[in-house]
């Protein structure tokens, strides 16, 4: 399956993520800062990335993009969990406003288990394929 980072600071969510992607056979590792998911991406191969957009210290928009410049192929799926209500006088729909700057999906904290899984799904499905070219089949001789 799939190799996936998980960058948000509440331990709830981590556990969250962590327990449903793992039942669904993925292997996680998870971050608690921007700062510590760039190390962590850094120093390791990824499918996928779950990608806080508010946390302490490096929030989520400044972190795609230096993800972004290591590898831009990466499916990112934001996650906030600010509110996406349509009024003129609410914040910006950042979820929007990530998916505008980069990221493949987003999800609005809390979701249900099934969008989590479907998300994966979806970016995993739509990602190019790192796996090299096969000769094809009737190419070759018996």
């Amino acid at each position: 399956m799939a190799n996936i980072l998980i960058v948000d600071d509440d331990p709830a969510v981590q556990l969250t993520f962590r327990l449903l992607l793992e039942r669904a056979g993925h292997h996680v590792t998870v971050a608690g800062d921007g700062r510590k998911g760039l190390a962590l991406f850094d120093g390791s191969q990824f499918d996928l990335l779950f990608l806080d957009i508010f946390m302490l210290g490096m929030e989520g928009l400044e972190t795609m993009r230096h993800i972004r410049a290591l590898q831009p192929a990466i499916p990112i799926v934001v996650i906030s969990g600010r509110s996406i209500t349509p009024d003129a006088y609410a914040e910006p729909n950042f979820l929007k406003m990530a998916t505008k700057l980069g990221a493949v999906a987003s999800l609005q904290k809390p979701f249900r288990p099934d969008a989590l899984l479907a998300a994966v799904d979806g970016c995993l499905k739509s990602a190019p394929s790192s796996a090299p070219p096969q000769p094809h089949a009737g190419a070759g001789s018996r």
